[in-house]
Order: C-alpha cells, then sequence, then structure tokens
C-alpha cells in the first residue's frame, strides 16, 4: 500500500481469499494506519465482526472487484 496515493481497500479471508467487505472511501496513509482504519470501521459496523477480524486482512481492490461486489 502506499502512503502518497488514495488507495480502494476490502477485507478478505485468510482461509478463503474470498472478498468480505469493502471499505466505503479511497483512504491513504501507511499500512499499518490503513489496516487500523478499515478495522475499526468493520467493527463499528457491527460488534460481531470482531471475532472476525482475526481471519481478516486488508487488501487493495481493483476497479472490477469493487464494481462486481455484491
Amino acid at each position: 500500500m502506499t502512503e502518497n496515493q488514495p488507495v480502494n481497500v476490502g477485507l478478505r479471508s485468510k482461509i478463503t481469499n474470498k472478498l468480505v467487505a469493502v471499505y466505503p472511501h479511497s483512504i491513504k496513509g501507511s499500512p499499518k494506519e490503513i489496516q487500523k482504519t478499515v478495522f475499526d470501521w468493520y467493527y463499528a459496523q457491527g460488534c460481531a465482526n470482531e471475532d472476525e477480524l482475526p481471519n481478516l486482512y486488508v487488501d487493495i481492490l481493483t476497479d472490477e472487484e469493487l464494481k462486481n461486489f455484491h
């Protein structure tokens, strides 16, 4: 991930590599900052999501993935 250019990111399952959620904004920052922001956002969507977080990772998404998500 890049600190200078905004990117579109989502959360993927570490187990299936399936896209689980798409962060609704472009984001920039260090990989650590982006991960914290996206994880905090996902947790805020529902407290039950906290149990899923250890099995998810933040990934940069392609335009195609953004269009085809849900």
